[in-house]
């Protein structure tokens, strides 16, 4: 079935529905058009508060507040000051406005013509299918926006439709847009399938907390497969299992660009676990892969972790909140250990408890792949027992420094290779375990890089160390200053 076998021209009926595909030869969008048809349409439309007559007129020769102004009275809402505020700025934060149907029309009218918003954040908004439409018409028209949040704002199937559309056709600068918990369920699947596979434009998709389960699993897997874009999919808190996770990690196989896979919280089981090691076998490009909470035992993390053995290119593996004991944690390092190309910077099992054993190959493992983290639970037999006490490695490396006599900003910038005071994690945890100088151990470098980078953000920032010289005045003030009398 074809689900997009519709003109691009037709108009809704009577209920208010808009196609999205009508726009002026002059230019002009189709909201701007729609707002001048309810206005001839009301019966009281002499009578209303737009100061200028001729809207149509009016909305190609004003721009930013003023044309917010004037659609907000044309759509009858009062305006946002924040929108107005920030109209200029490159990111609008518009979450939790409360804007309803209403609303996001009077913005997309203003947001036509606007040049400079590239982030636009509308997150939990009432917009409805509806406002999904005027936002896809705007789309059309505005070049620039390229990031689009509107997650949590019920788009059910009618929004999904709409976005799709947009999908399809390629129209919109789009490249990365959050459309989580907005109630898609299966059917809403196939618009998604049909409209991705050939969509070259968004690289970044999230649609997690929503209602897919094995069908929309199997659509998505075929998208997968087919499409040439797609570098992050979040899927996370869905129902996808059995067939929907086998297909998903079909698609897997063949897809060559998908950096970031995110499908936590579903029903994947050993079953979905088998398939994506399989997949994993053959696939050279995805980096991260996050598997929580997915009723994965150690059956299933074994039969992943074969597909580990072979992999060169993953580096994030996250399976906290399965039902893993100490048997599949020591499968995924034993894994690692036996992957001479493997690039597994970061395993999270953070809910397993594990046993010295486990500890001492983790060690071992560390000394070919110094880069590796794993976070895991904790001892077993050693919860009671008194913690070893690690000393403050900040405290240790200025020590060394205070005794050598240098300084913490040339001791970051020696490891620093871009130049940008900023390290990616993995590099300065590969160069601290590597370096022999400073007694540190793998515990210690672990605290240190939590303290570094405490925003998670998967790189330390040194930025804070750097000495500022003071500024030397110029030699002909002073003589200045000495010639006054």
């Amino acid at each position: 079935m074809d689900f997009f076998n519709f003109d691009s021209d037709e108009e809704r009926d009577q209920d208010g529905k808009m196609s999205e595909g009508s726009s002026s030869e002059e230019g002009e969008s189709a909201l701007e058009a729609t707002d001048n048809e309810e206005e001839k349409e009301r019966p009281d439309s002499s009578d209303t508060d737009l100061e200028i007559e001729d809207t149509e007129r009016s909305f190609t020769t004003i721009k930013g507040a003023e044309l917010y102004r004037e659609a907000c009275k044309l759509v009858g809402v009062i305006p946002v000051s924040y929108f107005i505020r920030n109209m200029e700025e490159p990111v609008m934060n518009l979450n939790h406005h409360g804007l309803g149907p209403k609303g996001i029309k009077a913005i997309a009218i203003a947001l036509v013509s606007n040049t400079t918003i590239t982030h636009l954040e509308l997150d939990d908004n009432w917009i409805l299918g509806e406002g999904t439409t005027y936002l896809v018409q705007m789309l059309r028209e505005n070049c620039y926006i390229q990031e689009l949040n509107i997650s949590n704002n019920h788009l059910d199937t009618e929004g999904a439709e709409a976005i799709c559309r947009m999908f399809l056709d390629n129209i919109s600068n789009i490249r990365a847009i959050q459309l989580a918990g907005n109630n898609f369920r299966e059917e809403a699947a196939p618009y998604f399938s049909e409209s991705l596979m050939g969509n070259y434009r968004v690289m970044e998709l999230d649609l997690s907390h929503n209602e897919f389960a094995e069908k929309g699993g199997e659509l998505l897997g075929q998208m997968l497969a087919n499409n040439v874009s797609l570098e992050v999919l979040k899927l996370s808190w869905n129902h996808v299992r059995m067939k929907g996770a086998v297909a998903l990690s079909a698609g897997l196989r063949t897809n060559g660009t998908l950096k970031v896979l995110d499908v936590s919280w579903n029903g994947f089981g050993n079953e979905g676990a088998f398939a994506l090691g399989e997949a994993l076998k053959v696939n050279s490009v995805l980096v991260e892969l996050d598997i929580s909470s997915n009723h994965i035992n150690n059956e299933g993390t074994i039969k992943l972790s074969k597909g580990l053995e072979a992999n060169g290119t993953l580096r994030v593996l996250k399976m906290s909140h399965n039902p893993i004991t100490v048997e599949g944690a020591i499968a995924l390092i034993t894994c690692i250990r036996r992957n001479s190309k493997s690039r597994i910077e970061e395993i999270n099992i953070s809910n397993v408890l594990v046993n010295e054993g486990f500890v001492r190959l983790v060690d071992v493992v560390c000394e070919a792949h110094p880069e590796l983290e794993v976070i895991y639970g904790g001892v077993g037999g050693h919860i009671t027992k008194k913690q070893e006490h690690h000393p403050d490695p900040m405290k240790v490396i200025q020590n060394y420094l205070d005794k050598n006599k240098l300084r913490l900003w040339d001791f970051f910038r020696k490891m620093d290779k871009e130049g940008n005071m900023k390290i990616p994690v993995s590099e300065f945890r590969k160069a601290m375990m590597q370096q022999s100088n400073i007694p540190l151990d793998r515990i210690q470098v672990s605290e240190l890089i939590r303290k570094l980078d405490s925003g998670k953000t998967g790189q330390v920032d040194y930025s804070k160390f750097k000495i500022e010289v003071p500024e030397q005045k110029p030699k002909k003030e002073e003589e200045n200053k000495e010639e006054e009398p």
